[in-house]
């Protein structure tokens, strides 16, 4: 059984709990840990979970609503963190008291019942990687954070059921916005961010080989609406789909992946 809760998505903070059980085995992992601690225990507590259930914290890149407190929580509780070495690296070396894994594309980490797949994603940041989670019998894909789909992307999503995938701008709201021309290009570049017409196509094109659950993630607040984000997944993927959007402040309610 694998199920996952967004707490949180977008520019304020960005944090999701996968939970796996595999017999008696349940295994939790939280994927970024992009707000202040206090707000990340209240969350946690509303999801029904406490900190001391984390099994391991995985941080997709350096931006710091991704790394928010993971440090912190990861020696209060002592939980492992992995992260790139050109993530690390981006932080300055921080002392994680013995608690940091380094991880890397296209190497597998067994955490309890998950198989965690890190692959890299075009994105402006040292070395950011994205994820794929899986109990054996499904998978999940995490992909935020990114300017374009490579080929490399797309490889390591096939067979994903369910994905949760940035929908970060929508184009002509982005050319309208009161942001500098300079943050525009960056934004919507192909190192910067997803806008809903390419996360649209990269759900369709995986559409074929199982997908069948999105959840839209990463909305910014000043150029998307959660409505034109669905429309563009139901575009996508058909009045068959099921499809969230998840909230910027609140996330999104368990999911089964």
């Amino acid at each position: 059984m694998l199920r996952f809760k967004s707490l949180g998505s977008g520019s304020t903070g960005n944090a999701t709990v996968v939970q796996a059980r595999g017999g008696s085995q349940l295994t939790h992992l939280l994927v970024d840990c992009g707000l202040g601690l206090k707000q990340l225990d209240a969350r946690l507590a509303a999801a029904g979970m406490l900190a001391e259930q984390l099994d391991g914290i995985f941080v997709t890149h350096e931006h710091g609503d991704h790394i928010g407190c993971a440090r912190q929580l990861a020696l209060r509780e002592r939980i492992p963190v992995w992260m790139s070495r050109g993530t690390y690296l981006a932080l300055g070396e921080p002392d994680f008291g013995g608690l940091l894994r380094i991880a890397a594309d296209a190497e597998p980490i067994d955490l309890g019942a998950l198989r965690l797949e890190p692959f890299t994603v075009p994105h402006d940041a040292r070395e950011p990687l994205q994820l794929c989670c899986s109990d054996g019998a499904v998978r999940l894909g995490l992909l935020t954070d990114l300017g374009h789909a490579s080929a490399h992307v797309m490889d390591q999503l096939d067979g994903c059921r369910t994905l949760v995938l940035e929908c970060n701008h929508d184009t002509e709201l982005l050319a309208v916005s009161p942001y500098p021309a300079f943050l525009k290009r960056r934004v919507g570049g192909d190192w910067g961010h997803l806008s809903n017409a390419a996360a649209g196509a990269i759900a369709q094109a995986l559409h074929p080989q199982g997908l069948r659950q999105v959840v839209a993630a990463h909305l910014s607040e000043q150029n998307n609406r959660p409505e034109l984000a669905h429309r563009a997944m139901l575009d996508a993927l058909g009045s068959g789909a099921e499809i969230h959007v998840a909230d910027g402040g609140s996330g999104s309610a368990w999911l089964a992946a």
